[in-house]
């Protein structure tokens, strides 16, 4: 049987030899499970760039329309039903044999729980979709509990606690990332033996840094991503295959289990 061809096999050798592999993941993942991104060929905005307006902070405290319009897309959004792919459960495998450090996540779709990953280990930059939060007293509860008032006829409902707007807890445009957390996040980069880089174009900052963070503190690095990004000069591998197939090979899965 031949042996993998030399990036793959490098990468596996690597995963072997590291003890604080750090992950980030991007949009590119969850594709593979149905999770269309936003500014891909197929993404949600730029199939209708007025739905741009629905993740504007802005926009949505200002118009009732643009937050009816919101509750209906999340009535609809593809958490709800998509499974984890194989990606996910490689990621999964790392955790169970001692190596995740963190996984640090730009999704919003809590694929990565949903997967088995540990929700201690994950550091959710943008939020998640899985939460309400009222802009006016802070509340945070269950989308699903706020999901079914609008099924029952609440077409933008309030706050119950003060009447206030509520939103997924998840960072619009227009609203600060959470300090902690991407302080929590770059720490833990810098904290890295091995960064891989998963589906993410390592466009949006601040967390793009943790890829040069990881890099200068000694860590090797690892792009796994359809398209180049701008730090594949600095990379150890590159690796342009689907994630799905991808990460199986190079965490050495004979077999993906699913969830």
């Amino acid at each position: 049987m031949s042996s993998p061809e030399p990036p793959i096999a490098s990468v596996r050798a690597w995963i072997e030899d590291a003890r604080r592999i750090v992950i980030l993941t991007g949009a590119g993942i969850s594709t593979e499970s149905g999770i269309p991104d936003f500014r891909g060929p197929q993404g949600v905005w730029t199939k209708d760039p007025q739905a741009e307006k629905l993740s504007n902070i802005h926009y949505y405290v200002a118009d009732p329309e643009i937050r009816r319009k919101s509750w209906r897309a999340r009535l609809a959004h593809p958490a709800w039903t998509a499974r984890p792919n194989a990606g996910h459960a490689a990621i999964v495998e790392l955790e169970r044999r001692g190596k995740l450090h963190a996984l640090i996540t730009q999704n919003i779709d809590g694929l990565h729980q949903k997967a088995g990953n540990s929700p201690e280990r994950v550091i959710e930059v943008h939020g998640t979709v899985h939460t309400v939060v009222c802009l006016s007293c802070g509340w945070k509860g269950p989308m699903q509990a706020t999901l079914d008032r609008v099924r029952s006829g609440e077409s933008d409902p309030p706050c119950g606690h003060c009447g206030g707007i509520l939103k997924s807890d998840t960072i619009s445009f227009g609203q600060a990332l959470a300090p902690a957390v991407i302080d929590r996040a770059m720490q833990c980069a810098a904290e890295a033996d091995l960064l891989l880089s998963i589906g993410t174009s390592l466009q949006v900052y601040p967390i793009a840094g943790a890829v040069p963070a990881a890099k200068h503190a000694g860590a090797r690095v690892v792009i796994v991503n359809a398209e180049p990004t701008p730090f594949d000069g600095i990379a150890d591998a590159v690796l342009r295959d689907s994630i799905g197939e991808t990460l199986p090979r190079i965490v050495g899965m004979s077999a993906v289990p699913l969830a």
